[in-house]
């Protein structure tokens, strides 16, 4: 991890098992040792041994050291809890009747030593346990899965584990750092202190209250062992969730004067908790807004940016040439989308809307709204990160729509008249008002993409949007999904591969098949040219004795026939020949 992530930090290091000098060596240097059992279980071996390190070297201590071990209100988890009626709750000062989860012995057993070692000589190295509640802000720690499935957006309901009736301590992350930091100044007298906000939140307010500020608002209560079968959840996480507890942070209360962050709880602070979600997760939505002339390809961009970055598509058909009146009711409906969960947790596309300057600015801000309105306005959901302007001339737009299928045509409405009636308005709008100028005024600049002409290819074009955009600001994708993935591609590589080995072995037998008939051609070509020149060879005695011996005395008959022209040529031309024989017989 990068500096920027651990601005408090002084010094980071990483010590292996086998290294306990070094470990204790560090441990000695500091004033103040805080070792943190509360999210996982394998820094319980560990805490023993650091607790027990230290307090051998009690007799070296060059200053007095404090121990503090944050452990968990799992060790009270099968304490008898009043009921939910009942005025009176657990308190940290009834810490020595706690009794633990079955998973969660080792927890109270450090617990345990850590007191009894602060107990020999406090002045040199006092020790002190802090039961913190189930903890929330920041990074949400066991509810996480809640926070994520509702996120995604992915489920119609999010599940409660069991009847959601069991109470579940909790406390922001943030204050459990703020009862630490008085526990450093103030060494209060008791080692034990419990952690807790002052909300008594069921498990279902709970996922209520983060199902409807970011997923769909709705619960479904499941089998506990259903939980089970979460692959995002740990045992220790689902043991936790499930715990049934009301307790009072009695010590913090008298002792200390914190300033709470959180202190009624989860579910009244669930927006200031949402926000701190998102940002500590990076989880920002994208916002992009494609404008540009009909045909240009926005929706094509738009669907491309949609998958890379798994936004929403958003699209308001037939936008332009409507007047503003009648364009109320989907103006309504496109506002009441884009400030749904799934718009504002992972952002959407808007596919070329608005496309004037006063559409912009009724459906942004509304003519109504005063100058102190907008400014707020300018930080709503509904602002725009970024604007892409496509662009082509009016000739390339109209020869791209009549080479597109008849289908695609009449999805689109780019019949010849309608589409130039279009462009007409789009560059009249272009001239005098552009949409432009409404995003040039709140400070978004946008990116011009240029004509799309000139870009032939379309990969390439696509490159410089993600360029632009940056990284995707969601969920990366699990172990699990990118093995799904992998197996999807290599199940497309395969299918590709026999699809390619089935077309060339149809192309080898297409060839086959073309290379034996020109064969045969050329055999009957051969045979033809043989029997011509037989024919040719049988027939030439023949012919020299017609030449020699019957056209020379045909000839002249013909030509004295010609010139006589007799009633009968044929007996002319039959007697013609008997007297001029030039036989003898």
């Amino acid at each position: 991890q990068s500096e920027e992530e651990w601005p408090f930090v002084l010094e980071k290091y990483f010590v292996s098992r086998s290294s306990n000098g070094d470990l204790l060596a560090k441990l000695l240097s500091c004033d103040v040792i805080i070792y943190n059992i509360s999210q996982h279980a394998d820094q319980v071996e560990e805490g023993f041994w650091a607790a027990s390190a230290l307090h051998n070297e009690m007799g070296h201590f060059s200053e007095p050291k404090v121990f503090i071990l944050i452990s968990t209100v799992m060790t009270w988890a099968c304490s008898k809890s009043p009921g939910p009626d009942e005025p009176e709750l657990l308190t940290d000062e009834s810490f020595r009747s706690r009794k633990a989860h079955r998973n969660f012995k080792t927890h109270i057993d450090l617990e345990k030593k850590v007191v009894k070692l602060g107990k020999t000589n406090k002045a040199v190295f006092s020790t002190y346990v802090v039961a913190s509640g189930l903890q929330y802000g920041m990074g949400e720690q066991v509810f996480h899965y809640f926070f994520k499935t509702s996120w995604m957006g992915e489920e119609h309901e999010i599940p409660v584990f069991g009847d959601g009736n069991n109470f579940v301590p909790t406390i922001h992350i943030s204050d459990l750092a703020r009862v630490v930091q008085n526990v450093i100044e103030h060494r209060p007298e008791p080692q034990y202190l419990l952690a807790v906000d002052s909300s008594s939140c069921t498990l279902g307010d709970i996922v209520k209250a983060v199902a409807a500020e970011l997923g769909p608002g709705k619960i479904c209560k499941k089998p506990f062992e259903e939980a089970f079968l979460i692959k995002d959840l740990s045992v220790m996480e689902i043991d936790s969730m499930l715990v049934n507890l009301r307790l009072s942070a009695a010590h913090i209360e008298t002792l200390f004067s914190i300033n709470w962050l959180c202190q009624s709880g989860l579910v009244e602070n669930i927006d200031l908790v949402a926000k701190e979600y998102r940002q500590e997760r990076e989880l920002l939505p994208v916002r992009v807004c494609v404008l540009g002339p009909p045909a240009v390809g926005k929706s094509t961009a738009c669907k491309a940016i949609c998958e890379h970055y798994r936004l929403h598509y958003i699209s308001l058909k037939d936008a332009e040439i409507i007047p503003q009146v009648a364009l109320t009711h989907p103006l309504k409906m496109l506002n009441e989308k884009l400030q749904s969960n799934p718009c504002r947790n992972q952002g959407f596309v808007l596919d070329g809307f608005p496309e004037t300057y006063e559409q912009a600015k009724e459906f942004f801000y509304g003519e109504t709204h005063t100058h102190a309105q907008k400014k707020v306005c300018t930080q709503n959901i509904k602002s725009h990160e970024f604007v892409l302007c496509l662009d082509a001339s009016d000739d390339f737009l109209i020869d791209r729509v009549i080479n597109l299928p008849e289908s695609v045509v009449q999805k689109h409405n780019y019949e010849q008249e309608h589409l130039l009636r279009r462009l007409a308005e789009y560059r009249k709008n272009a001239d005098a008002d552009p949409v432009i100028n409404y995003f040039l005024e709140m400070d978004v600049a946008p990116l011009h993409l240029g004509d799309v002409r000139l870009e032939p290819d379309w990969g390439l074009l696509m490159q410089k949007v993600y360029d632009t955009l940056g990284q995707p600001k969601n969920y990366s994708s699990t172990r699990e999904e990118e093995e799904e993935e992998e197996l999807r591609k290599a199940e497309e590589r395969l299918r590709r591969e026999a699809q390619d080995k089935e077309e060339e072995e149809r192309w080898k037998e297409e060839e086959a098949r073309c290379r034996e008939a020109r064969w045969k051609e050329w055999k009957q070509e051969v045979v033809r040219q043989q029997e011509e020149e037989l024919l040719e060879a049988q027939s030439l005695s023949t012919r020299n004795y017609l030449l020699e011996h019957v056209m020379p005395t045909l000839t002249q008959g013909l030509a004295e026939c010609c010139a006589v022209r007799p009633e009968n040529p044929v007996e002319f031309l039959a007697e013609y020949l008997f007297k001029n024989n030039p036989s003898d017989y």
